[in-house]
């Protein structure tokens, strides 16, 4: 690396670049070239300053804005390399200060790019044995696939989210609001523990979806295979859920049917599935799947079932397909603004056709 080279990045960790300087960097690390050397300055900086990280958070917030600028600039939003070697380069100091709000960043960053993105977390050491919280979030309208610093792997629906503690492996314990699907590794020692609304489910190794979101009053387990135990609030002793059940938690009361898991994972690959759905639970699931408001503007609709299936298809498609195979009619109003600024969600008012 040429010594002009090392002074200019000397003086961008320190906060003293002006835009054009900070552009040269970012191509720099954005390249690849003299990746080595460039991971030798950052780390030595780093290992300097250490045992003194709460005297270098103003270093620490001005490295973070850089870090945020690089994912936002267009230019480098179909280079991914960017973002691994970003990350890698300034992991150590974001596990000390930053890392809950970096992850928040790549996330924001992926969803901006394509509509699936893959979120691997990170199992750093927490700094003087504090507890750092990690959150995975899946904004509405989106689906993001992750993968545990444990190896589990799995997939947030839409408008849903994840938190668990770094270190993460010997206290396998996440916090889930939303939906997802989770292909848990197995390990006897430390089970994986998911708590939603105020219950939780034990796993040991196994594939199933779980439901739990806060809007919602129920909560929803379908299993694919394995075996998980889920419990209430009331501490009872537990209900074991086996393969090809579902299990519904609400107002106190647990039930269990047995069903076809297919229908509950479907919407990893993309597929909108109706398999005899009532129209209330239609009307929720496209809320979350297109990010709109749903009304049914009549209490009769509650009557009504709809079945299909919907791969990349429009709002539209899927309302008219609607429309055309119940007595129904639907009407579009637009987004409003509000006063303070913001757009309310598009509104979908259902009624019985007259």
């Amino acid at each position: 690396m040429k010594e002009s080279d090392q002074k200019l990045l000397e003086k961008y960790l320190q906060g003293l670049t002006n835009d054009e300087e900070n552009m040269s960097v970012e191509d720099m690390l954005a390249s690849g070239d003299n990746a080595a050397e460039i991971k030798r300055i950052l780390e030595t900086e780093w290992n300097s300053d250490y045992n003194i990280v709460s005297a270098n958070k103003e270093k620490l917030d001005s490295l973070l804005d850089h870090i945020h600028k690089l994912i936002r600039q267009k230019k480098f939003r179909d280079r991914n390399l960017v973002l691994i070697k970003a990350f890698n380069l300034y992991a150590k100091a974001a596990a000390i200060l930053l890392i809950p709000l970096l992850i928040t960043g790549v996330l924001g960053y992926m969803h901006l790019s394509e509509k699936d993105k893959v979120v691997t977390a990170v199992n750093i050491p927490a700094v003087k044995n504090e507890v750092l919280k990690s959150t995975i979030i899946a904004p509405l309208g989106s689906r993001v696939s992750f993968i545990l610093p444990d190896s589990t792997t799995g997939m947030l629906n839409s408008g849903s989210k994840l938190t668990y503690s770094v270190p993460f492996s010997n206290n396998r314990n996440i916090e889930l609001e939303g939906e997802a699907w989770f292909d848990v590794k197995h390990d006897a020692v430390n089970p994986f523990v998911i708590g939603a609304a105020n219950s939780k489910v034990v796993v040991l190794g196994t594939s199933f979806n779980i439901s739990a979101y806060p809007s919602e009053n129920y909560i929803e387990v379908v299993l694919a295979k394995g075996k998980v135990r889920f419990s209430d609030q009331n501490g009872n002793e537990g209900t074991n859920i086996y393969p090809s059940e579902r299990l519904i938690y609400q107002n106190g009361n647990i039930s269990k049917t047995v069903t076809d898991p297919s229908k509950y994972s479907s919407w990893k690959e993309g597929k909108l599935v109706f398999r005899g759905d009532q129209m209330a639970e239609v009307g929720r699931r496209i809320e979350r799947w297109y990010n709109v408001k749903v009304v049914l503007a009549d209490k009769d609709l509650e009557k009504y079932s709809f079945r299909g299936t919907f791969v990349d298809d429009s709002l539209d498609e899927v309302l008219n397909l609607l429309s055309m195979t119940s007595p129904i009619s639907y009407k579009r109003i637009p987004r409003q603004i509000l006063k303070d600024g913001t757009y309310e969600k598009e509104k979908i008012i259902i009624s019985l056709r007259k």
